[in-house]
């Protein structure tokens, strides 16, 4: 309802408007004097239901619409509403207490409504009571409560705890504490005016910093709710720090060593005095107390801040051996209290005497064979301080075959401990070193030299106890053949060598006359001229003799290899010829092809390698007829004669060697065809042998077996004679161990060679077969290429080597003519 008033309204105006609002409240205060009352939890859902306001009212739901019903909530946020379909009124807003009423002096809250129905118009007042719920647990203002607690207070003193505050009501809110456990601290819980409830910690036993500075306890707050809720806060004692502890060492008493003439500043000792208070309690000064005497203060200094002591003047041992002194530790509490400890310095004596060594005897030089034990030199050693500093040792280096040995007080021999050997050592410097046992030690040392003799004990030795020496054949006497050189080890005349050459003879011949050797240098010499087909190899020994007293000796092995030149030509013994004149032969002019018309034969007698013989033409008539294997010398037909070749063929053939240079021969070979039917020969084409030739053959065959019988009678007759001969001795000629004569007068040393009829008669059996005819040129007397392996003594003659060749000659020959005629 809405009045206006305006100014010019008259009195009775007035009255009459008083009047109508009078009337009007009464309207009003009759339409609403009933208050509906309601009861519900806080924190409900939106949309729960609180009550029927329609079925609670009096009023049709239908009508709801029509009347405008609206719900009015007094100052406060629109937490409800209603349903105009049902009636119903219910939570629009969770609903929190605490919230909606924040302060604690009425234990009830309550929401005000007022629903408003037009036509007519009428007003409902209705009241919510919003009922507490434990939904809030207690909580402290502060998360920790820091406590200074003196560790001199009193047990039972109290000291008062902030409280914890829950904004829940009534049986939800704080009831009690509880403490975590301590054996120092407790609570006592306490109610306020308001209700509130607050805990006192109170001390229960003393407390004391130097055990624990600091004591950490939990405080819980416990609500009176279902659940119940709680709350914690850390609470943190610190003790405070009271002079109640005096500084104290870590021993009563010191006893210090110090050596003299310690320079001036050197630390004698640290001094810590510990004092368990803190801060300024513990803050130390430490001081001379009145009984140390003025000397030791002058002697050493105390710093007052750090507790060390240093030398502050000379300290000399003769002059004054042991200090002592009392220091006082002081802290700076208000009532300060202090500690003492005595202290002992006891001065030690210093090495500052060097030990003195003397030799009284030293013997120089000694044989180096002296025997184990003997004494070598006396020496005595004296030191001049007192103790350890006084005390000496004496010894010499560790790699020396020697020894000492004490004697008596001080006094030492040096004797010889392991065999000496000038050889590897001539010579010992000894150094005799004497130390005292002070500290730091002091020494002082005396370096002899012995010499050692030398005595004949080491044998002369060669580089190699086997020589192997090369000479090549065809030396120059005199000829230098190897320096064969010995080692002795020793000194003067056991050092000077004598080299020999071992005598031994080989068939009569000694090593002497065929090699010389120098005595000094150990030079060997060739005193002859070698032939490698006479002389091959020598083995002898040469002797190294010192001059030492007795003289020792070794030798060496010498093997003496002569070294093959290529100095023999070849020589040629099939076909035989005499000097210079041409052989001859025939050869049926219907030869076939592919036969042997000659072979050429030649012998080296150079080694293996020179003596290697190939042959070749030379000179040949018709190059395409005649065929010459490089190898085996046989000469054969390439190819059937024509009668356009002439009758008579010219071959020169050449032999060489494999030397170098190479050496040759040459055989001039006239071949003469003829139409006879002659039989053609070869050395490699076999003919059956017929029986009736041998039947032709009989007149020859009794000729020759005449002629052969009457040979060998003759032949067996000079032999008799010649060895009936006494042989006169030879003083001119020097003996020599085998004896060779030919036409070119050779003389060969240890070798047999075969002549050159045995190798005519070998060569004949070889190609000789049972059955079987070979045609053979016969071999001319003239042949006197002869090899005597039969050792002659020094007073053979000419003549009896003469004789012998005769008999060899005749025997070859002999044989030669037996197979001859038999064939």
């Amino acid at each position: 309802m809405h009045t206006t008033t305006r100014s010019f309204v008259t009195m009775e105006s007035r009255k009459r408007y008083v009047l109508l609002l009078v009337v009007l409240f009464c309207f009003v205060h009759d339409i609403s004097t009933s208050v509906t009352h309601y009861s519900i939890p806080e924190e409900m859902k939106e949309g729960s239901v609180v009550a029927n306001l329609a079925t609670d009212l009096s009023m049709e739901v239908k009508t709801l619409n029509q009347r405008k019903m609206r719900l009015d909530i007094i100052a406060n946020k629109k937490y409800l509403d209603v349903n105009k379909e049902t009636g119903e009124l219910y939570i629009v807003e969770k609903i929190d207490r605490e919230y909606l009423c924040p302060t604690k002096s009425s234990a009830s809250c309550y929401l005000k409504l007022e629903v408003i129905l037009e036509n007519p118009l009428r007003i409902f007042n209705i009241e919510v009571e919003i009922l507490d719920m434990n939904d809030n647990a207690p909580q402290f203002r502060r998360d920790a409560i820091h406590l200074d607690i003196s560790e001199a207070t009193q047990k039972g003193e109290r000291f008062s705890l902030s409280n914890a505050v829950d904004p829940d009501v009534g049986s939800n809110s704080v009831k009690t504490y509880h403490l975590s456990e301590s054996e120092h601290f407790n609570i006592e819980v306490q109610t306020g005016r308001d209700g509130s409830k607050f805990a006192e910690l109170i001390l229960t036993q003393a407390l004391d910093r130097e055990q624990q500075a600091v004591h950490n306890l939990i405080l819980t707050a416990v609500d009176g709710g279902t659940p119940a809720r709680s709350g914690t806060v850390s609470i943190v004692v610190h003790v405070l720090d009271t002079n109640d502890n005096a500084p104290a060492f870590d021993t009563l008493s010191y006893n210090i060593k110090i050596m003299e003439n310690s320079p001036i500043g050197s630390l004698v000792i640290h001094l810590k005095a510990k004092d368990l208070d803190e801060g300024s309690n513990s803050e130390i000064i430490y001081s001379y107390s009145l009984y140390t005497s003025e000397k030791t203060q002058e002697t050493f200094n105390l710093n007052p801040s750090t507790g060390e002591i240093t030398v502050k003047g000379m300290l000399n041992y003769e002059d004054f051996r042991i200090y002592d002194m009392e220091v006082i530790a002081t802290d700076n509490g208000a009532n300060s209290l202090s500690g003492q400890c005595t202290i002992k310095i006891l001065v030690e004596d210093m090495n500052d005497n060097h030990p003195e060594i003397s030799i009284k005897s030293f013997q120089s030089p000694v044989n180096e064979n002296i025997e184990l034990d003997t004494v070598i030199a006396v020496v005595s050693v004296s030191d001049k301080d007192s103790g350890d500093n006084g005390v000496v040792d004496l010894h010499i280096p560790d790699n020396m075959p020697f020894k000492l040995r004490e004697s008596s007080d001080n006094y030492y021999e040096l004797v010889v401990s392991e065999p000496l050997d000038r050889e590897k050592v001539p010579e010992y410097d000894i150094t005799f070193t004497v130390t005292d046992r002070g500290s730091p030690p002091l020494s002082d040392n005396e370096t002899m030299t012995l010499e050692l003799l030398d005595v004949n004990d080491n044998v002369p030795q060669f580089p190699q106890s086997f020589s192997t020496i090369r000479v090549m054949e065809n030396n120059a006497p005199g000829a230098l053949l190897s320096s064969l050189t010995a080692f002795d080890p020793d000194l003067h005349e056991n050092q000077y060598l004598v080299y020999f050459i071992l005598e031994k003879e080989i068939a009569n011949t000694s090593m002497s006359m065929l090699f010389s050797i120098n005595p000094e240098n150990g030079n060997l010499y060739a005193l002859k001229t070698f032939d490698y087909e006479i002389e091959k190899e020598f083995l002898f020994h040469i002797e190294a003799r010192d001059s030492g007293s007795p003289p020792l000796s070794s030798n060496v092995t010498v093997h003496i290899i002569i070294v093959d030149q290529n100095d023999n030509a070849p020589v040629i013994v099939s076909p035989w010829r005499a000097h210079g004149s041409v052989v001859e032969e025939k050869i049926p002019r219907s030869t076939d092809k592919g036969s042997l018309v000659a072979k050429v034969i030649a012998l080296d007698t150079d080694s293996v390698h020179n003596s290697r013989i190939t042959y070749q033409f030379l000179q040949v008539t018709d190059a395409t007829l005649f065929n010459l294997d490089q190898y085996n010398g046989e000469i054969r037909t390439m190819r059937m004669f024509s009668y356009r070749d002439p009758r008579h063929q010219r071959l020169v053939v050449v032999a060489k060697d494999n030397g170098e240079p190479a050496l040759s021969a040459t055989v001039t070979i006239k071949l003469s065809t003829v139409e006879t039917a002659v039989k053609a020969y070869s050395d490699m084409t076999e003919v059956p042998l017929e029986y009736d030739i041998f039947s032709d053959l009989n007149l020859y065959l009794v000729i020759g077996l005449g002629s052969v019988s009457f040979l060998l009678l003759i032949t067996i007759l000079v032999t008799i004679v010649l060895k009936c001969q006494k042989p006169k001795p030879s003083k001119a000629a020097p003996p020599c161990r085998n004896s060779v004569i030919s036409e070119r007068n050779s003389t060969i040393a240890d070798s047999t060679l075969v002549s050159n009829d045995a190798y005519w008669y070998s060569l004949f059996l070889a190609e000789t077969r049972k059955g079987k005819l070979v045609v053979r040129q016969p071999v001319p007397k003239g042949s006197r290429y002869i090899v005597s392996s039969i050792p002659r003594g020094t007073g053979v003659t000419d003549t009896s080597d003469s004789a012998a060749s005769t008999l060899q000659v005749g025997i070859y020959y002999t044989y030669f003519l037996i197979f001859y005629f038999c064939y």
